[in-house]
């Protein structure tokens, strides 16, 4: 798997958003807000194609769409490269991070109810 460009990273979540067999129109529609054209849209369609991300299926006139990446496996293949990339491969170097430009209560509760869960999880 690759790590993709904000762009077509964009895309992708339509296409999850919308699910299997999307009309290349609908994803259209759930991408206005970034101003594309069509032959754009089009463009990063084919790249998601040529990566292995979709598939294409030819019905009549229309491309339906569908993702062969689940959302799920995607962002935690991102998260463990951004890890790499920037905080060495250290979940506990990230939260440092984040914890210098302050948490609220909420947002450590929720983060120390994840530790929790994961601790018991583990054998």
């Amino acid at each position: 798997m690759r790590r993709l460009p904000d762009s077509e990273l964009e895309v992708m979540k339509a296409l999850w958003a919308s699910g299997a067999d999307t009309p290349r129109a609908a994803l259209e529609d759930a991408l206005t807000p970034f101003g594309w054209a069509g032959n754009t849209i089009n463009t990063y369609l084919t790249r998601l194609g040529e990566k292995g991300f979709l598939s294409v299926r030819r019905e009549g006139r229309h491309n339906l769409y569908t993702p062969l990446v689940s959302r799920e496996d995607y962002l935690s293949f991102d998260s463990r490269a951004v890890l790499g990339r920037l905080y060495g491969g250290s979940p506990a170097a990230f939260v440092a991070a984040l914890a210098r430009q302050g948490l609220s209560r909420e947002e450590l509760d929720r983060l120390r109810g994840l530790l929790d869960r994961l601790e018991e999880e583990t054998p």
